[in-house]
């Protein structure tokens, strides 16, 4: 296994120097999109998670990191595999190397998917580029690389016009952090397609300031005793949460439909927790096997 070295930290005096140019950049390219895309500037009125699920309806389908049954989970495989299976929903983790890229991996380590070591956060882009994310998996994989976001956008926007994205941001965000973010989405006119997360509040926070027109999703372990009241109080359109919440609150998809809220449920792989799902009625539902639970949905429709 490959030990890679920590990013060099710029000194503390020049910090303030790099964030405020940081900041220009940011500001100078979201003029830039006003300018070259205007259709960036549309308010999004549509919920790209679509309508409130009865009991019983058919949830969207998000695949978790890509089709991990084919392919290297958050890998570009695993989304061309999802996307060429007919998956609606691709769900990613987005997190920032030392340098400040936007990268997808799950762990705040690289450990357990390639063969390096260390924090995401203490490599550089250059550093995590280096390590074979793949190999793991099989040796069909060998050389796959650690994807940026806007590879991901790439693969979105060449995808089906239906298709959307459930992008988790891990860990603690700043608004100026997600400002970016935006820039890369609006730039491939995907803000209708994008939908951000975070088990994080100080990230919804700011979501809520530096991408206030995208909609925003507040997880949580353990479903909050008001969900109403707590997806209120960070302006987010649902919560995303495991099923056991549902079975401790069974009232609760009621009730956030009756507030016109979605409630997802992850990581669900087998066909009895998918039965429970769309018996309760929620709306989305993350899973590892997204052909499969296509398939099952298919399969137990009325009328099949």
């Amino acid at each position: 296994m490959t030990t890679l070295r920590a990013a060099v930290v710029p000194p503390p005096d020049a910090r303030p120097l790099l964030r405020v140019g940081a900041a220009v950049l940011v500001t100078l390219a979201s003029v830039a999109v006003l300018v070259l895309a205007p259709r960036a500037t549309m308010a999004y009125a549509a919920n790209p998670m679509g309508p409130l699920r009865g009991p019983g309806e058919p949830a969207f389908i998000a695949a978790h990191r890509g089709d991990r049954s084919a392919a290297p989970e958050n890998t570009m495989p695993a989304f061309e595999a999802a996307v060429r299976s007919g998956s609606h929903f691709l769900e990613t983790d987005v997190q920032l190397t030392a340098d400040g890229h936007a990268v997808l991996m799950h762990d705040s380590t690289v450990d357990r998917t390639t063969d390096g070591t260390g924090a995401v956060a203490d490599l550089t882009l250059a550093e995590l580029r280096a390590l074979d994310a793949g190999s793991w998996y099989g040796e069909a994989y060998a050389g796959t690389r650690v994807p940026t976001f806007d590879e991901f956008l790439d693969v979105l926007a060449a995808s089906r016009p239906t298709t959307t994205a459930l992008v988790e941001l891990k860990g603690a965000w700043t608004a100026e952090q997600v400002a970016g973010l935006v820039v890369a989405v609006n730039v491939r006119v995907l803000q209708d397609r994008i939908v951000f997360a975070s088990f994080s509040p100080r990230t919804v926070d700011a979501l809520r300031e530096g991408a206030p027109a995208q909609p925003r999703v507040l997880i949580r372990r353990v479903l909050p005793l008001d969900p109403v009241a707590v997806a209120a109080r960070f302006g987010a359109s649902a919560l995303m949460t495991r099923s056991s919440g549902l079975t401790a609150r069974p009232d609760a998809v009621e009730r956030m439909h009756e507030a016109g809220l979605s409630i997802l449920l992850y990581t669900l792989n087998s066909e009895e927790r998918w039965s429970e799902a769309l018996a309760r009625g929620v709306d989305g539902i993350v899973t590892d096997e997204p052909s499969a639970l296509d398939e099952w949905i298919a399969s137990t429709a009325p009328g099949t």
